[in-house]
């Protein structure tokens, strides 16, 4: 009887203990996140996925930090090089785990048709800070059954400051004039961008460029301006690496992102020169991997990163254009006097890449383009961040 009696009292003392210990924890927990010293952190609600380096940061300060404070909630950023086939593996084996993606327009247009972006066209976006009506404040392609729009941006061509002292080169002619302007050149390892300049630096006119491209003719009169600038050819895959390549002298020119070349001429010791002529204008939108878990945390984070402000926001922190027309208002003379699609560079030719053609016509032409490559003269691979 008495052990019993023991047993049952000291169960009793046992748990007015635990209970005692566990409502002074409350107490100090209370008392502690009221203070905001124990406060966790919320748990990410969706994972957000661009390209690395300036261009992150520029998005990054520009909505994600401000989306995060204005929800009181956690984005998870993760990076990628670009393309669809992380999104097209995560798809097919139902293992889908990031929620919003940053791509290209071409990207977004061979996503959307291959079934491995969610449809978005019923989405509702907020107005214009102007007052304008969503559809019509978005500039030409930056929507789309699957996208909305996040920056308009230019690929251009830079050349090193040394070694063009005298003589600096002016046009898209120019980057492949290896008599008059020698030395060795850099591209990035895409067909885009290189085989439109290639044709307009040989005389066609940039409204022909495309249809002269969807012929044999059309591709091989492309090879063979490319071939004069073979000779110790480079190819970069990331955004900074023309920046080294230019900077060390490696490379005499080089095809450099617009807004990353424009930011990085400004550093100290920097040796080179963006030139905007022939630049090719492209477009960058959201998209949403097909069968998204957070789909509606996906749409939300989509509506507050494409508004007027958080666009304008993002653009300030690295000169890409903002793909809303009423955006162009909150920003500074000295944006809009480096962003490509501003009104510095209206008198530079450019030509707007057309995203549906190459959603298209992409696959034909990597396949010539690496089979040049693979017969060219150049000198091994530079190395995607932004």
């Amino acid at each position: 009887m008495y052990s019993k009696i023991t047993a049952v009292r000291g169960c009793q003392i046992l748990i007015a203990v635990l209970f005692t210990s566990l409502s002074t924890s409350n107490v100090i927990a209370q008392s502690t996140s009221e203070s905001g010293v124990t406060i966790p952190e919320p748990e990410p609600t969706i994972t957000f996925t661009s390209w690395t380096g300036p261009y992150m940061r520029s998005q990054m300060l520009g909505f994600v930090r401000p989306y995060e404070q204005a929800n009181n909630t956690k984005v998870h950023v993760a990076h990628y090089n670009g393309g669809i086939s992380e999104i097209r593996d995560q798809v097919e084996s139902a293992n889908v785990i990031w929620d919003v993606v940053d791509l290209t327009q071409a990207d977004s247009l061979r996503a959307c048709n291959e079934g491995l972006l969610e449809n978005i066209s019923d989405i509702d976006l907020p107005d214009g800070v102007d007052g304008t009506p969503f559809r019509d404040d978005f500039v030409e392609g930056a929507l789309n059954d699957c996208g909305v729009g996040v920056i308009v941006w230019g690929t251009a061509y830079a050349f090193n400051n040394s070694q063009f002292a005298d003589t600096p080169p002016s046009t898209i002619t120019d980057f492949f004039d290896t008599e008059t302007y020698p030395g060795p050149r850099a591209i990035r390892n895409d067909p885009t961008v290189i085989m439109e300049w290639a044709l307009m630096a040989d005389g066609v006119p940039r409204e022909d460029v495309y249809p002269m491209l969807e012929t044999e003719d059309g591709v091989e009169r492309a090879l063979n301006k490319m071939d004069e600038i073979k000779t110790g050819l480079q190819i970069w895959e990331t955004g900074r690496e023309p920046v080294r390549l230019l900077n060390s002298g490696d490379v005499a020119m080089s095809s450099i992102w617009a807004t990353t070349g424009a930011t990085a001429a400004q550093e100290e010791g920097a040796d080179f020169t963006v030139n905007m002529d022939g630049r090719v204008i492209e477009l960058d939108l959201f998209g949403i991997p097909k069968g998204s878990q957070n789909k509606e945390g996906a749409l939300d984070f989509i509506r507050f990163a494409s508004s007027s402000n958080s666009l304008a926001d993002m653009v300030g922190y690295l000169p890409n254009g903002p793909t809303r027309k009423s955006s162009l208002a909150l920003l500074s003379d000295d944006v809009l006097e480096r962003i490509p699609n501003g009104p510095a560079y209206e008198d530079n030719i450019y030509i707007l890449s057309d995203a549906e053609w190459w959603a298209i016509n992409h696959g034909r032409l990597e396949e010539a383009f690496q089979s040049w490559l693979a017969t060219s003269a150049r000198q091994g691979a530079a190395g995607s961040t932004r």
